[in-house]
């Protein structure tokens, strides 16, 4: 096993146990607004997607997507607002395992730790699907809404999603937005010492297991879908040369604080998409503070207005 593997299993459990049980995480939130709009299903080869349309129909539109074992809502009110008081009509989705989206059985889950172990000796990791079938579930919901092109935004998981659709689809993709994502690159650096501690911390106290727990569940989050998402993560492996090949306007953003992928990997994202712009708000971690919201709203209405669809390139 390489040192790099090992690094790269080492900060995959650790996004395992972060997303699980950091308490640094995202925060309450408001999604009355969210729930007033239906959910609508599009459904090929036993697959359903689940999505919602919000904001003027005549606008360009914003495609969302969250990331390990959550639901669009965990976008909330605020965000969504935002997206929409920009200028832009927004189309949430639920990846497939979480919300109003397929779901699988338990059975279907793999065993964490031998998938690692696999991983580990150079095997193969089984996987009940992959980030590419995630991404091409948000064209399928693009092709159900009678949608060509749109701006892509997506959030940790979400934003590798996007990566893969932008990479895959140039076509659909007018431009994108990763927010505290990552391109996965083998060099970049695993948990610190701090997120082990946090997770030391919460995991001998039962109670607050429990309550983080119940809190995720109402905020949105399925943690039955994370090993099965976080083995999609580790099937597709270092996506540098993918991410590469975008050539969509992009812009990424990442919190200096972010315990969970560190900014080194919105750097090393920005630095491997040609023309891309950087943002590092001091302040965010792996979430978005109430208090840094306002200012990325801001940062990606004025990013996607200079970039509308029917823009000639280059």
């Amino acid at each position: 096993m390489s040192k790099n593997n090992a690094a790269s299993v080492r900060l995959l459990f650790g996004l395992v146990l972060l997303a699980l049980y950091s308490p640094s995480g995202w925060t309450e939130y408001a999604r009355n607004y969210l729930d007033q709009h239906p959910m609508q299903v599009v459904e090929s080869n036993g697959v359903e997607i689940a999505y919602r349309r919000i904001g003027p129909m005549d606008a360009e539109t914003a495609v969302l997507v969250m990331g390990l074992g959550a639901s669009h809502t965990v976008w909330g009110d605020a965000f969504v607002r935002g997206i929409i008081a920009s200028g832009f009509q927004v189309l949430l989705i639920d990846n497939r395992d979480t919300g109003g989206s397929i779901r699988y059985a338990a059975n279907d889950n793999p065993v964490l730790w031998w998938q690692l172990l696999k991983y580990q000796v150079g095997l193969p990791v089984s996987t009940t699907y992959r980030l590419k079938d995630m991404a091409e579930d948000v064209i399928r919901v693009m092709d159900e809404v009678g949608l060509e092109k749109a701006h892509l935004i997506g959030a940790s998981m979400g934003g590798m999603i996007a990566q893969v659709v932008a990479a895959n689809n140039p076509g659909r993709t007018q431009t994108l937005v990763s927010i505290m994502s990552s391109t996965w690159g083998e060099h970049l650096p695993e948990p610190g010492r701090e997120s082990t501690a946090a997770i030391r911390d919460i995991a001998d106290n039962k109670q607050a297991v429990q309550q983080r727990a119940e809190f995720m569940r109402r905020m949105g989050f399925h943690s039955e879908a994370i090993p099965r998402q976080v083995m999609a993560i580790l099937q597709a492996g270092d996506r540098t040369e993918s991410v590469a090949l975008i050539k969509a306007p992009t812009l990424v953003i990442h919190g200096r604080d972010d315990r969970l992928l560190t900014y080194e990997h919105g750097e090393h994202t920005a630095e491997v998409i040609a023309g891309s712009k950087l943002i590092i708000y001091d302040g965010m971690g792996h979430n978005i503070p109430d208090d840094v919201r306002p200012k990325m709203l801001r940062e990606i209405g004025a990013w996607l207005n200079a970039n509308p669809i029917g823009l000639p390139e280059g």
